[in-house]
């Protein structure tokens, strides 16, 4: 195999002095590296003979001498920079050819193939003597391409801080783009679609659409990655990073004359974009391309360029369909606190049997034994109590260090009578908790809390990070941040704990590495529509799969069959909170945006006014073995179909911005067969805003050969359980 795949590496590679040209296997990616006269590395890449990236520069600005003068670089107002975007010489290439199949311990298939060209570039710095080493590997479905800072041969050169990356992703065009704000502290905003030489224009009206959550919109013209791209010949580009690990998020900053976009790293207290100790490396490069939408959906060159599996042991992870004690907090119904006579906390202080406790305490053990029961009753995994420990009096805002310890409940909640009735009805409770930010705290008080969740018997655990980050200073974007998140999922997985993430980085494909990382937030959720007058728009759903899921699956919390709020809340703008969705467009969620870890987040009579709906919600699977993603156009529609793991069952969910009719073919289905469909789809006269429950139920036959059109609704949607018929179905007419 290592002759052939030498071989391979000879077709593949073309050699001039300082130019290389990589092939993807398929021939349809062509990548070119070349070294300028000045030394300043650059690539290329084009797909099907059209050009994808032009001409675009590779390379740093150091500061110099950080380490070394430790003391004068704390004290000196100018530090020198020295440049590492030009005068290199090429020392030599090695190329590759890899092809493996592997087996992810959940996903939306049983098998990933990780296929592609690699080629090793070896860089050498004379005036600095520092080596650099790119490495490229092209797949069938895009590019990925990192830097290496190999061992250097003085301490000077092992030890650096970088000031910035200068990774350039130099466009065609002025392609429609699909974006959020480049920020330092979240990506909780809605998605925009727009040209790029728009984006300065609406940049700071669409940065007022976080409400009061922390935010650091560092350019008028910087957005996040993922960055979904479409060019006007119709390609599709997506732009993102892979294995962030130990280095500071990349964002994208845009020059609207050149139409270049450059990498931008999130600062540090001090405002440096990394400290680095060689050898290491940077996270890898992503971009996808592929002139068919669906197969933009189906790439896994995120997941392909993180490292396999680190645990030995997966057995206990298990993909978790949940419900819990939070949409009622969102709506204002319930409360995270349990009283309102302290102006302050002091854990350890602070005496909460003297104080008087609120009447609408959500955490209460009457309450959680009801969700309990609805869980045991309709068959979901686990039950999500937030709320439930001493701290939530003054939890945000307040910029402290001892917020919480993680382990004391109030009055009202039993912990130990709770799990045990929660475990003898077949259920467990999720942990739940946030650290308000002040994560040194959360480190100090980790391995008690996640021991405490193994007495219990918990296996799951929500974190959150709502706040300014304490130590002050530090955005929850940059490195030392990244490395706090992978610390809390390392540690987790010794004490076999899943971890739920929100208000952390946006995944990476960190998930392969980690399967204990079952889920993020890292987006504009569910929440929005409850807790914020601009809510979430139909777009931003259809949007999400092309930008937030490329690294990894999102704990969307769909499933909210009662759009409006009038009757729910007590809070004085209740009329004008509602959700932008139709049932069937909340039932289509579970197929179209894929998570192992699923909510369904409505309140528990709200799901029995609704038995027709939430019958899909508890039919539909979590766990794949097959995903086929049938229509697609970004911020406009999306239609998935998905083969359950182990079953011989298929869900199919479309969603879509405005109203419009879907065809719709089985041809995924197995040759021979026939299958029973229940389709739930918008009812006559449906709409997001103006008639959202409409809906009606259908169930008929089909096969490979069935095709049918599926009309739906603004912001609506539709979705189909399908099952293999048997003989008690000969009566079923053929689906329509």
């Amino acid at each position: 195999m290592k002759r052939l795949f030498t071989l391979l590496a000879a077709t593949i590679l073309s050699v001039a002095a300082t130019a290389q040209t990589l092939t993807s296997p398929d021939g349809n990616l062509v990548m070119k590296f070349e070294l300028t006269k000045k030394g300043k590395p650059t690539y290329t890449l084009s797909y099907k003979g059209q050009d994808v990236i032009r001409p675009s520069a590779l390379g740093f600005e150091f500061v110099d001498n950080a380490y070394e003068n430790y003391g004068a670089f704390y004290h000196t107002p100018k530090r020198p920079i020295y440049s590492m975007r030009e005068g290199f010489s090429l020392k030599g290439t090695e190329t590759a050819s890899f092809d493996e199949t592997w087996q992810p311990v959940w996903g939306e298939c049983s098998h990933i193939r990780n296929h592609y060209n690699e080629l090793l570039v070896k860089l050498y710095r004379d005036e600095r003597k520092f080596m650099l080493n790119i490495r490229f590997r092209l797949y069938n479905d895009g590019l990925g391409f990192r830097y290496e800072f190999p061992q250097q041969t003085s301490k000077r050169r092992t030890y650096f801080v970088i000031k910035e990356e200068y990774t350039e992703f130099a466009m065609t065009g002025d392609h429609m783009a699909y974006w959020i704000p480049g920020c330092y502290e979240t990506q909780e905003y809605e998605y925009t679609a727009s040209r790029m030489s728009e984006i300065r224009n609406l940049i700071v009206t669409v940065g007022e659409n976080v409400g009061d959550s922390s935010k650091k919109i560092f350019s008028p013209t910087g957005v996040q990655t993922s960055l979904q791209l479409k060019t006007d010949a119709g390609l599709y580009i997506n732009i993102h990073e892979a294995a962030l690990v130990d280095y500071a998020c990349m964002h994208l900053e845009l020059n609207p004359k050149t139409n270049v976009f450059t990498s931008h790293l999130t600062p540090d207290a001090l405002g440096y974009k990394g400290w680095m100790q060689a050898p290491c490396h940077s996270p890898w490069r992503t971009i996808e391309v592929s002139d068919d939408a669906c197969k933009i959906l189906a790439s896994k060159l995120t997941l392909n360029l993180n490292e396999p599996c680190a645990l030995e042991d997966t057995s206990w992870i298990k993909p978790v369909k949940y419900i819990g004690v939070w949409w009622e907090l969102m709506l204002g119904k319930n409360r995270w606190n349990y009283t309102n006579d302290f102006k302050g906390v002091k854990l350890g202080e602070s005496d909460y049997t003297k104080v008087k406790p609120i009447p609408n305490h959500g955490a209460n053990n009457a309450n959680v034994r009801r969700y309990i029961d609805f869980a045991a009753e309709h068959g979901f995994d686990q039950v999500l109590v937030e709320g439930w420990n001493i701290g939530w009096e003054d939890y945000y805002g307040c910029k402290k260090e001892y917020v919480f310890d993680f382990k004391t409940p109030y009055p009202d909640f039993d912990i130990v009578a709770l799990n045990e009735y929660a475990h003898s009805k077949g259920v467990r409770l999720m942990m739940h908790h946030e650290t308000s930010s002040a994560v040194r705290n959360y480190e100090r008080h980790m391995k008690e809390a996640y021991q405490m969740m193994n007495h219990y018997g918990y296996t799951a655990v929500k974190s959150g990070y709502v706040g300014d980050i304490v130590p002050m200073g530090e955005y929850h974007f940059g490195q030392q941040m990244v490395n706090h998140y992978l610390y809390a999922v390392k540690e987790a997985a010794k004490h076999k704990i899943m971890v739920n993430a929100h208000e952390a980085i946006r995944p990476t494909g960190l998930c392969r590495t980690y399967p204990n990382l079952i889920g993020n937030e890292a987006a504009r959720g569910m929440e929005y529509n409850a807790n914020e007058d601009a809510g979430i728009n139909p777009h931003h759903a259809a949007t999400l799969p092309f930008t937030r899921l490329k690294g990894g699956p999102m704990d969307y919390t769909p499933g909210i069959v009662n759009m409006k709020f009038a009757e729910q809340t007590t809070r004085k703008d209740k009329a004008r909170r509602y959700v932008r969705s139709t049932i069937c467009n909340q039932l289509a969620l579970y197929v179209t945006l894929y998570s192992p870890l699923q909510m369904a987040a409505d309140l528990p009579e709200n799901y029995e006014k609704q038995p027709a709906a939430f019958q899909f919600i508890k039919d539909v699977a979590i766990d794949w073995d097959e995903s086929h993603y049938l229509a697609a156009e970004p911020a406009e529609y999306i239609v998935a179909a998905r083969k359950a793991k182990g079953k011989s069952e298929w869900f199919v969910g479309g969603i879509t911005d405005d109203a419009r009719t879907m065809p719709l073919s089985f041809d995924f289905l197995e040759e021979g067969k026939s299958y029973v469909a229940t389709l739930y789809k918008d009812g006559k006269g449906a709409d997001c805003i103006t008639n959202p429950h409409t809906y009606t139920v259908t169930k008929g036959r089909v096969d490979s050969k069935s095709a049918i059109d599926i009309w739906m609704a603004h912001g609506g949607g539709f979705a189909i359980s399908i099952r293999e018929a048997t003989s008690a179905d000969k009566g079923i007419k053929p689906l329509k």
